[in-house]
């Protein structure tokens, strides 16, 4: 039987394209939307007009006008950045990364001085003074929006989520749908994994910021439950490039130190130089890497076999003409003026904080001139960018994304771990990962977020402060050879292209990476036991393990053996001779110890510097008061925060290669990791299902796992 619907064979047929427009348009009208867009063109017109105003009186020589005139200006700017801006971004696109690096920064000043040459009233005549004139007025311009916004992320998300809604549209024209679309794209439901490595953060640094209540965005998310956190040991070495190449290839062992010396090829190897880390990927890959399924990788160290590498050190490339929203973002005023404003910002900081450090005469410290002074504020444009790039990849949909923001490990090294302005650092960072949330409803998939770190830091005076020589020195006495060993400078600052190879060798070469040190018999092609060291240098050995600043001597005598002050300890059989110098280094020493020594290329001597028992500092044969790299005090606690409902199956997590089968099962879990090679399986735990999640943000019976047991008592 016919149901008669009471229509007439009259009636209009509803058109849903018709509907679908009329929706469009009433989103764009709605009053919130007109009133939201009517504000941000007032208050731009006002700051040109302000900012116009003081640059023309400021100038010489310029003669006075009248208001019309200044208006006439300020529409004349809004006319030329319309017209010079999607140009200017098509160039930087063009160009590729140093592109957006070089004219993205400049691009405000070249709309303000074609606007300022084409003032009708004629103002300012000769491109010297246009140029002049433009530079103040956006540096102004900078400054005023700065005091505006008080410091808030609000206008970051705004101009990110502009960003990321372009792309979406654009891809959507890209996949046939319309041309022109007045309604802002739906999130995705499709899952994400966003993996955001914060360098550098040990776990119980973390902890104490939460309880602190200097953490809002991750304290939120632990407080609430939707996330738990617990700590996972680093091993040795605790350093960037190895514990990424545990995370991102589970293939830890192929770093021995953030720096070692190769003799078979006579090569000084620094794992952040990109010459050196493309050189080092190839040892890790074997295209099962993390980010293998269409990842992404963000400023790391190696790529983890993802599809796209951005500021990944081991491609030695800026992002290019895949990362348009990136070079959107430099091009665009608001992030020309947030690099101007907080870059002279952090350097004005940070010679106030060096400056009280020296007159309270805090102890330890170490000097914070020279390159650090451009490496603060050069940290913070990064964390920018990243933070950028990361939303643009959201948009684009990339299924899986690991990002390392190294704002704090940079100001720790020379600051400390947990001193007031590293703290700060850290609650920039926790205020980077509240702006990633915001983005989440622009993004083409529902993402889920992960926040880890590669390991800790340690504090102390460092060797040379406490000893007045440094390691070398030490050697050289100990040897009486001439200690021609490279310098040993922070990781961020070791990209300068040193002599390669150091010319002459050292017959000892000295490779220190924080408080752990590797030496090398030059001579000999291969590692030599304590036999033909004795030989060569007969007090080399008992001179290093009687030192005051030496912990640990380990050396192959029949298998490796730690040799201490009062004791030895030897590693494959636990058999202690005298006073056990591992006791300071804690429950997992022997084990670190042990690994590392199947490490490439170690050294025929490695060096653990000494640990205070009571204050768990150390002595970094760096000059850097924050350090890591070996053992003792917080650099092997690492940190892990994750959704609360996933469960932890790989144990303990003891190494970077046990995060990374961790996480390759969380990605599997959401359907993110195919699995063609019986070797990918993993060996421990039980396979989690999608189905067993809440939804995020869902609140749970009984008490959440939110801080680990194992640290919270």
């Amino acid at each position: 039987m016919a149901v008669s619907t009471g229509g007439s064979p009259r009636d209009p047929v509803p058109v849903p394209g018709a509907r679908n427009r009329r929706a469009e348009l009433r989103a764009l009208f709605a009053w919130p939307r007109v009133i939201n867009r009517a504000r941000a063109v007032f208050r731009s017109a006002l700051t040109t007009f302000v900012v116009l105003t003081f640059t023309l009186w400021l100038m010489p020589g310029v003669r006075s006008t009248d208001v019309v005139d200044t208006l006439g200006l300020v529409l004349l700017v809004a006319a030329v950045g319309a017209v010079l801006r999607p140009l200017l971004l098509a160039g930087v696109v063009a160009l590729g990364g140093w592109g957006a690096m070089l004219l993205g920064v400049t691009a405000q000043v070249i709309v303000m001085a074609v606007a300022l040459e084409l003032d009708p009233s004629k103002r300012l005549s000769g491109w010297p003074t246009v140029g002049v004139a433009a530079l103040l007025a956006v540096v102004c311009a900078a400054i005023l929006d700065w005091m505006a916004d008080s410091g808030t992320e609000d206008t970051f998300v705004k101009e990110a989520r502009r960003l990321m809604r372009g792309i979406r549209r654009r891809q959507a024209r890209q996949g046939g749908g319309r041309l022109l679309t007045l309604r802002r794209p739906q999130q995705g439901t499709e899952p994400g994994l966003l993996m955001v490595q914060l360098d550098g953060v040990s776990e119980p640094v973390l902890r104490w910021a939460v309880r602190a209540g200097n953490l809002p965005t991750i304290g939120r998310w632990l407080r609430s439950g939707t996330h738990a956190m617990r700590g996972w040991h680093t091993g040795l070495p605790s350093t960037t490039p190895a514990a990424q190449a545990g995370i991102l290839h589970g293939a830890s062992r192929q770093i021995p130190a953030f720096r070692w010396y190769e003799k078979a090829t006579g090569r000084l190897m620094v794992s952040n130089r990109p010459r050196d880390a493309a050189v080092i990927e190839p040892r890790l890959s074997d295209s099962r890497g993390l980010l293998r399924d269409g990842g992404v990788s963000i400023g790391n160290a190696f790529s983890g076999d993802a599809a796209i590498s951005l500021l990944t050190v081991s491609h030695a490339a800026l992002p290019g003409r895949s990362a348009r929203g990136w070079a959107a973002f430099m091009a665009s005023p608001f992030g020309f003026t947030r690099a101007l404003v907080l870059g002279v910002g952090e350097v004005f900081t940070e010679l106030h904080q060096a400056r009280l450090q020296r007159r309270r005469n805090l102890q330890p410290r170490v000097s914070r001139s020279g390159a650090f002074l451009a490496l603060r504020p050069a940290s913070m444009l990064l964390r920018d960018v990243n933070v950028s790039l990361i939303a643009e990849q959201m948009a684009r949909g990339a299924p899986a994304v690991y990002c390392d923001l190294v704002d704090y490990d940079e100001v720790a090294h020379h600051a400390g771990p947990a001193r007031p302005e590293s703290m700060r650092q850290l609650e920039s960072l926790d205020r980077m990962l509240g702006v990633i949330e915001r983005l989440e409803p622009e993004a083409a998939r529902k993402y889920q977020i992960v926040v880890l770190s590669d390991h800790g830091q340690s504090q102390g005076a460092t060797f040379r402060q406490r000893h007045g020589e440094t390691l070398e020195q030490a050697v050289e006495r100990f040897s009486a050879c001439p200690a021609d060993a490279p310098s040993t400078p922070a990781e961020s600052e070791a990209t300068a292209e040193p002599g390669f190879p150091p010319s002459p060798i050292a017959p000892l070469l000295v490779v220190s990476s924080g408080n752990l040190a590797l030496i090398y018999l030059t001579r000999f092609p291969r590692r030599v036991d304590r036999a033909t060291i004795d030989q060569e240098y007969p007090q080399l050995i008992p001179g290093l393990a009687g030192h005051p600043g030496v912990g640990l001597v380990i050396v192959d005598d029949g298998g490796p053996v730690a040799v201490g002050a009062a004791g030895s300890h030897r590693l494959v059989d636990g058999t202690v001779e005298g006073v056990d110098p591992l006791l300071p280094y804690g429950p997992h020493a022997r084990a670190d110890l042990l690994r590392h020594q199947e490490s490439e290329h170690i050294g025929d001597l490695v060096l653990i510097s000494s640990v205070d028992p009571v204050t768990d500092e150390v002595a970094a044969f760096e000059e850097l008061v924050g350090s890591h790299g070996g053992l003792g005090g917080w650099q092997t606690e690492a940190m892990l925060v994750h959704p609360a409902e996933w469960q932890i199956t790989q144990g303990d997590l003891i190494g970077p290669d046990a995060v990374h089968r961790q996480l390759v099962e969380w990605l599997a879990m959401l359907g993110l990791r195919t699995r063609p090679a019986a070797q990918d399986e993993l060996v421990t735990g039980e396979k989690l299902q999608l189905a067993d999640l809440a939804p995020r943000g869902a609140q749970h019976d009984g008490a959440a796992a939110r801080l680990s047991p194992s640290r919270d008592g």
